[in-house]
């Protein structure tokens, strides 16, 4: 796989190639098997919101700020556990009001928004003691620290440092 390829697949791809390609990068990495074990549902998550997100033009980062492509860049700005465990609120609220909210999205834009399914994303942080019914309560901190290491290793293959 060409580096500049997770650009394109991210930006366009469907969830298989891109979790084929990520899948593939990290096999191909000296990394212990155990990293892609957890790296791989992880994506799988991030993606069963951001895809559908990037399909109907309403993407945005954790700030709220809106985006028009899903880059590397921005796929890992989702990949911290806590920066998940509010899209996911975000994305409830969102599905309950039949607009997206919390967001600096345009009021036209936001009332485009069609809900989008959460169970594999409410699946997986629940996996990690992410509480789904109150947004304040806060998880184990040894679930944060090992979606760091995650992370880091998502960055080197996303964006091509691996």
């Amino acid at each position: 796989m060409i580096l500049h390829s997770m650009a394109t697949l991210l930006s366009s791809g469907n969830l298989k190639e891109i979790i084929s390609a990520i899948s593939a990068a990290l096999e191909r990495s000296d990394e212990a098997p155990f990293w892609q074990q957890k790296s791989i549902p992880y994506c799988e998550a991030i993606l069963s919101v951001l895809i559908p997100l990037r399909e109907q033009k309403l993407l945005f980062d954790p700030e709220g700020t809106p985006h028009p492509l899903l880059t590397p860049a921005l796929f890992i700005r989702w990949c911290d556990l806590m920066s998940l465990k509010t899209l996911a609120f975000t994305l409830a609220k969102s599905n309950s009001k039949g607009e997206l909210v919390r967001t600096n999205t345009t009021p036209d834009a936001a009332k485009c928004y069609v809900a989008i399914e959460l169970e594999t994303l409410g699946r997986y942080l629940s996996s990690y003691s992410v509480n789904l019914k109150d947004e304040w309560i806060d998880f184990p901190t040894r679930n944060y620290n090992l979606h760091i290491g995650i992370t880091s290793l998502l960055a080197k293959i996303i964006e091509g440092d691996h």
